[in-house]
């Protein structure tokens, strides 16, 4: 039985309650088995377990960025470690981030060090359509031992990525009505390939389609089981993303959504999550000419479920609480900034019952600072994944 208490610390649950107290922590495996005020009832609750002595410190569920391309753009490497856009097909739902993912690329380890212990891994947005998304741990050698969901969600693309790529290539698409009808006429082969199989079961008369791994891929997504990840950075872009959604019953959620806050009002009438970021970077293109660190929490405010990406590699992974700074600076609020990589992605992936929240039965991912996460000075003083202490700082 692998046990840790750690005591004499500051815990923030992150939960719908949002509990704040100073108290202890027992992990034991894999989970968090019990927390409580004060000093732990009694040392007898350990077995051959390590006690750590928390010394003041803040401890916080590990953070989550559910979009990025850690593993799939390998830190110091060019094309050579480059496999998240085969831009050869506009429409690849069959592909998987998992089968791209290097769990030795060295972001994953100061991911990991910075607090962060899960992110989603998604192919690029070269094509409409990009491929599977994978919810990943960031501690590990196998990325198998590593996953959360898989498929998490399939990617989608609108905007000038699409067109710019394709327009390289003189092939489509070239436009955003294009770029759209691409992604619509895969959904409706979909509907009808799995139509087709279901007369087929039904009916001996009926022949069932040939395989078609692309129309397979899909079937999560029709299904409800997948969300659809719409990177969009526009605010027209945005509603063709729901547009589509509404017209296939897809779960949508806009990634980046640079001029989200523009039309906030509107969106929040559509009960649309927004993954808001990065936005720790330059106005590289014009669609994202309206970028601002406001956004997050001018889309909060208006009661749109938000969560942040630092998008790595666009921004380092570990880089993430940095994000949540700026953010606050430009008039977030502080328990809202750290829900937004914490408790709301974790409702967005539908994994609120493992990660997101120090809760009991919950995953043992948490992270033990020095102080306010949210101060520059903070250290990171040991990170936990599956209540195995991945990360300790060395005095």
């Amino acid at each position: 039985m692998n046990q840790t208490l750690i005591k004499n610390i500051n815990i923030w649950t992150m939960d719908e309650q949002d509990s704040r107290f100073f108290g202890w922590i027992l992990l034991e495996n894999n989970r968090i088995v019990s927390m409580g005020e004060g000093e732990p009832p009694t040392m007898s609750v350990m077995i051959d377990g390590d006690v750590i002595d928390g010394e003041g410190g803040v401890l916080t569920p590990g953070l989550i960025d559910i979009h990025s391309h850690i593993g799939l753009y390998e830190d110091g490497l060019g094309f050579e470690g480059a496999d998240g856009n085969e831009d050869t097909d506009p429409a690849t739902p069959h592909l998987r981030a998992l089968d791209g993912v290097n769990p030795f690329d060295r972001s994953f380890r100061e991911a990991l060090e910075a607090g962060v212990t899960a992110a989603a891994v998604s192919p690029g947005s070269a094509n409409p359509i990009g491929g599977q998304i994978a919810l990943l741990k960031t501690a590990g050698r196998r990325v198998d031992d590593m996953i959360l969901k898989a498929p998490l969600a399939i990617k989608f693309a609108l905007g000038e990525n699409p067109k710019s790529v394709y327009h390289d290539k003189d092939e489509t698409p070239v436009t955003r009505m294009a770029t759209a009808g691409i992604i619509r006429e895969e959904l409706y082969k979909a509907k009808e390939y799995f139509s087709r199989k279901a007369r087929a079961e039904n009916d001996p008369d009926q022949d069932e389609p040939d395989f078609d791994i692309k129309m397979e891929a899909l079937q999560p997504l029709l299904w409800g089981k997948a969300e659809a990840h719409f990177h969009a950075h526009r605010a027209d872009d945005i509603f063709t993303a729901l547009r589509i959604a509404k017209e296939f019953g897809l779960r949508a959620v806009i990634i980046h959504g640079t001029e989200a806050h523009l039309v906030a009002d509107l969106l929040a009438e559509e009960h649309v999550p927004v993954v808001s970021g990065p936005y720790m970077t330059d106005r590289s293109k014009p669609e994202i000419r309206n970028l601002s660190d406001a956004a997050p929490g001018l889309l909060c405010k208006a009661g749109i479920e938000t969560a942040i990406t630092v998008d790595h590699p666009e921004i380092p992974l570990r880089l993430l609480p940095m994000a949540l700074m700026l953010a606050v600076r430009a008039g977030m609020d502080k328990t809202d900034a750290l829900r937004a990589v914490t408790s709301v992605p974790a409702k967005i992936a539908g994994m609120q019952d493992r990660i997101g929240s120090l809760k009991t039965g919950l995953d043992a991912d948490c992270v033990l600072w020095s102080g306010d996460p949210l101060d520059i000075a903070t250290q990171v003083q040991a990170v936990f994944v599956n209540g195995t202490p991945e990360y300790r700082r060395t005095k």
